[in-house]
């Protein structure tokens, strides 16, 4: 079986490993007619295509930075960031091989039968968020008015972004996509005519304390899709070192996928190869890899210049709030 932790002591460049891991995925795939593996190769070279960031997706960032510069009008008063990045490698992996683990565990259970290929095939191609842009925004407590709520004032703000942004993006060649339901959210900020777009991790109830709004985007020029995330500068603290960082998310889905003992090992081979990928990519010393821009001390402490753990990063944008000393009419 070929897995993605073979390549990455070599010490090639990432799109070196990501070219000979797809080839040699792509020749194993053919010899054992395996075509849940098929459909991994064609992810990887996604993956590939949007880490060389291509002039698609630099006309991308500057349909984004237009929102960036219409907040800096609109809100002169917050301070807010916008960051993009492209979803790394090794989580990407780990994600692609989760999902199938997940589906067919879950199918297992219910159905005492594993799904057919065309149904597997059809949940492999749900990826949405492989490319995805952060918006947070903090409002300075100097601009506050004496009995004003801080946390109050900056969710009012971030509906009111949200309610502006679908109509915003969709004029400059994105289009919205609809959750199907899902999350959808309760607030009385948000738009009844924006709310089918979003999905509400703020009104909704998690164990992590986890908050932000989600909306997916088809980009028609780059024929893609796009993921965009909304936060208060709060909700990003729990989300980045609070209970909801992406270190303790990891530990519960290692936990969830950890599922060997239902499925009787060999009788679904892509239950079989997806778990032994995702183990293997949890047993990875960081520290031990050899690519290049990519230095590790730790699992913990690493230095990633080229996307292959931590994302790479498209927009390093940064508005800091004017009028500091100024009080604001």
């Amino acid at each position: 079986m070929v897995t993605l932790n073979d390549y990455l002591y070599s010490g090639a460049t990432v799109f070196r490993i990501l070219k000979k891991y797809t080839q040699d995925l792509r020749a194993s795939a053919k010899v054992s007619k395996n075509e849940v593996d098929l459909v991994h190769c064609n992810f990887l070279i996604q993956i590939m295509e949007l880490l060389e960031h291509n002039d698609f997706l630099t006309a991308q960032s500057q349909k984004i930075r237009e929102f960036y510069k219409y907040m800096a009008m609109e809100y002169p008063y917050l301070s807010f960031t916008f960051k993009g990045r492209i979803k790394s490698l090794i989580r990407a992996e780990g994600k692609f091989n989760g999902y199938i683990v997940e589906y067919i565990y879950d199918y297992y259970k219910k159905h005492k039968s594993y799904p057919d290929i065309a149904e597997l095939k059809e949940k492999l191609n749900c990826f949405r968020d492989l490319i995805a842009y952060r918006i947070v925004i903090s409002m300075p407590r100097c601009h506050l008015k004496n009995h004003e709520n801080r946390e109050e004032e900056e969710l009012k703000h971030l509906y009111q972004i949200a309610n502006v942004l679908p109509q915003f993006l969709e004029e400059r060649g994105f289009t919205a996509e609809l959750t199907g339901g899902v999350l959808r959210s309760s607030s009385l900020l948000l738009d009844d005519a924006v709310k089918p777009y979003y999905r509400d991790y703020i009104t909704s109830e998690k164990e992590d304390d986890y908050k932000s709004l989600h909306i997916t985007f088809y980009d028609n020029s780059a024929r893609c899709y796009v993921e965009m995330q909304l936060r208060t500068k709060q909700m990003d603290d729990i989300a980045e070192i609070g209970s909801a960082n992406h270190i303790n998310y990891e530990k519960k889905q290692e936990a969830s996928r950890a599922r060997r003992d239902t499925i009787p090992e060999g009788e679904c081979i892509y239950f079989d190869e997806a778990y032994e990928r995702c183990r293997r990519l949890q047993e990875l010393e960081l520290s031990g890899v050899d690519v290049d821009m990519f230095t590790a001390v730790s699992n913990s402490l690493m230095n990633d210049g080229c996307g292959l753990y931590r994302g790479r990063l498209i927009l390093p944008y940064e508005h800091l709030s004017r009028f500091q000393n100024d009080l604001i009419d």
